[in-house]
């Protein structure tokens, strides 16, 4: 038997969406997820189309000690080209003519905008969890995100990778990214802008899975993304954070957070913009380690400061932004 509404709005969303006397409810997003990379990070528009051509510095020239009547030999830095890809996250909402209809004063948009809201927030989700876990190799309709170019203690960029010991795959990561023009950002094809584009295209006629015509109310949702790193020495991954075993307290989180810290090229936060990324239960276990601490110890605590008008927890003076996109099942970066 065919479940009625299980892919768009129906009377009995609409009857949710209102009390008993027909008025307007806002609908509470029990599954809304925070996506502060989205509002953290830069964004720059690509220089080719829908690719991103940067030049990497990958070794700096030699220098020599003068003497007089002795030339200087020649040297060079050298570098390399890599180029950045975006992809496009699409959504449509489909709302039925007649459904709107049952609504009085007005209150049809009230219903398409409620619906809009939740395309809103599944895609911020999605963009999100891309900038940690895209990968356009295994699937070329997505971009590049972090975790496949920060996932080889052996490559170049290894240093930046802080092993917390996890091997199994329940393991999660704790990301110190730099955002700026010369370390990391988000890109958007040229030409275009950047951000979520919302079309509305009016009443539709539409067909039902039987072949039968009816009408509704479409818009769709797109964004272009894309992510760059230029810059790798900005950025550090603490990663084989196994969640039980921070559960059980068995590991030295500030130890590691210490290290990663060390790790990154601007620690004063003179070029570009520092933020840390973690998920709840790394937060929280962070949190706890500060506050049932006893007196006599000294390591760096979190501390609170504000960032436009908003009050976060900050470790060394770098925001600590909890998102719901980085996930505890991660297999062991090797």
């Amino acid at each position: 038997m065919a479940i009625i509404g299980h892919r768009f709005p129906d009377l009995l969303d609409l009857y949710k969406s209102t009390d008993g006397g027909g008025e307007w409810q806002a609908i509470m997003e029990m599954l809304a997820k925070e996506a502060p990379e989205l509002s953290d990070a830069l964004w720059v528009e690509c220089n080719q189309g829908k690719q991103h051509l940067t030049t990497v510095r990958t070794g700096l020239p030699e220098v020599a000690w003068g003497r007089l009547y002795k030339g200087i030999p020649n040297s060079k830095s050298s570098r390399a080209q890599v180029t950045d890809t975006t992809g496009f996250c699409e959504g449509r909402s489909t709302v039925d003519a007649r459904l709107i209809d049952e609504l009085s004063d007005g209150k049809g948009p009230q219903l398409r905008l409620s619906e809009a809201e939740g395309f809103l927030q599944s895609m911020s989700q999605e963009l999100s969890s891309k900038i940690f876990y895209g990968n356009d190799i295994e699937t070329p309709d997505q971009f590049m995100g972090l975790a496949p170019r920060f996932s080889d203690k052996t490559a170049p960029n290894g240093s930046q990778i802080i092993d917390a010991g996890g091997t199994n795959d329940t393991n999660s990561s704790i990301w110190f990214v730099t955002w700026g023009d010369n370390q990391t950002s988000l890109i958007y094809p040229k030409g275009t802008r950047a951000g979520l584009i919302r079309e509305d295209h009016g009443k539709q006629r539409v067909v039902d899975e039987d072949g039968n015509a009816y009408y509704a109310y479409e818009e769709t949702f797109r964004q272009h993304i894309g992510l760059s790193v230029r810059d790798w020495r900005y950025n550090a991954r603490i990663a084989n954070i196994d969640i039980d075993d921070v559960k059980a307290g068995t590991v030295d989180l500030y130890g590691l957070m210490r290290k990663a810290y060390y790790r990154l090229q601007n620690r004063r936060n003179k070029d570009g913009n520092i933020a840390i990324y973690l998920n709840r239960d790394m937060l929280e276990a962070l949190d706890a380690l500060a506050t049932n601490s006893g007196s006599s110890d000294n390591f760096v605590r979190l501390t609170r400061r504000e960032v436009e008008g908003e009050e976060i927890l900050s470790y060394r003076g770098i925001p600590l932004r909890e998102t719901d996109a980085l996930i505890n099942t991660e297999e062991d970066v090797a």
